[in-house]
């Protein structure tokens, strides 16, 4: 098995990172805007706005978050159990599972108490809400605790048996608990450190330690989210890093892993770190762009008279309708029968609201008229 050592925790220096400012002072100056220009905007938005803004970056985070490990939550779930614990008056709010509610319990916590430590039971009960059976899988974990490395050393290893190759190992188990002190009290030290540069350490160290048996990539990234949100000195979120990080997926990886070969001159990581920061900034104008069309659309519809399935469908589409509409799937989604979905869609396109989408075929499919 091949094995690249030495990792950057068995440095002499460890943790004792550095890097050259120079080499990052255009990048953070570029983020550094973006952030004040969007926190600029959202807050001239008003409370019911900034609430659906928050609402749709946090479901694209906890979706994403999850879809880089390979998991695949039910977007209309996360969205449900978000709004419950925002206290927002949604129509058609599904059940969701308990663990859909651990990782939204997770990422609010993180959040709206950004200011707060981070401890180590804190940390905990992220790890237990995330994994409320005890298993990730198929597997029985450690949960609620460190890893205890007795089924062996904690490795991310790629190819096939026989063939592997050892793209980290992380520090042993008996050496976790201190380690994380030692992370957890600089975290809570009011450093005079940028906090954007800080959440770049913080992710890239906590998964250096690798502390838990499993999830640490979605900690490791609410850690981040939790200092920049704790930097912009707001209780809310308004751009989604993970997002930003599932299309950059395997950059993400291969910087993680040259970073933790390398030495403790972690400029190249920050370089990246800032540069997907920036991204996901810009990302976040397209989240703002459809919560103020749905803000237009519902003022210019305000004395239009709809029926449940009307609103909770247009609603849909206003959000971001996966796939075409048409019939069918209106009368699934509406819970009602064809005829009645056709009804249905045939009295929106009377009152100016659908409208066929050009080059439909046999299969019409229906999109919003432009306000």
């Amino acid at each position: 098995m091949q094995r690249m050592k030495p990792f950057i925790y068995q440095k002499e220096d460890w943790p004792e990172f550095r890097w050259e400012d120079n080499q990052l002072i255009k990048s953070l100056g570029k983020v550094r805007n973006l952030q004040g220009l969007l926190i600029g905007k959202m807050e001239a938005l008003g409370f019911e706005l900034r609430s659906e803004a928050t609402l749709k970056t946090l479901t694209l985070d906890v979706l994403k978050t999850s879809e880089i490990e390979d998991e695949i939550l039910n977007p209309e779930e996360v969205r449900s159990s978000l709004a419950r614990r925002l206290g927002m008056d949604i129509e058609g709010l599904l059940p969701s599972d308990r663990h859909v509610d651990g990782i939204v319990d997770m990422m609010l916590d993180a959040a709206q108490k950004s200011k707060e430590p981070l401890t180590k039971d804190r940390l905990f009960g992220w790890h237990a809400a995330m994994f409320p059976g005890g298993r990730s899988g198929m597997y029985k974990i450690i949960v609620g605790d460190w890893r205890d490395d007795s089924t062996g050393p904690m490795q991310v290893v790629s190819g096939a048996m026989g063939k592997e190759r050892v793209h980290f190992q992380a520090p042993p188990s008996e050496d976790v608990a201190g380690e994380m002190k030692r992370f957890l009290d600089w975290v809570n030290d009011n450093q005079k450190l940028d906090p954007v540069i800080k959440a770049g350490i913080a992710h890239l160290w906590f998964l250096t330690i690798h502390p838990f048996e499993d999830g640490n990539g979605r900690i490791g990234r609410t850690i981040a989210d939790m200092l920049l949100t704790r930097g912009d000195d707001l209780a809310q979120r308004f751009y989604s890093m993970s997002a930003q990080i599932k299309i950059e997926r395997k950059q993400y990886y291969a910087t993680i892993e040259k970073s933790q070969q390398g030495t403790l001159n972690i400029t190249s990581w920050l370089e990246w770190f800032l540069d997907c920061l920036k991204n996901a900034l810009e990302a976040a104008e397209v989240v703002l762009s459809k919560v103020l069309i749905k803000h237009k659309f519902w003022n210019h519809n305000a004395t239009t008279v709809l029926n449940a399935r009307q609103v909770l469908m247009i609603n849909k589409l206003l959000d971001g309708f996966d796939g075409k509409l048409n019939s069918s799937k209106w009368a699934k989604i509406g819970k009602c029968s064809s005829d009645t979905a056709l009804r249905d869609i045939q009295d929106l396109m009377a009152k100016k609201i659908l409208k066929k989408e050009e080059g439909g075929g046999r299969n019409t499919s229906y999109i919003l008229e432009e306000v």
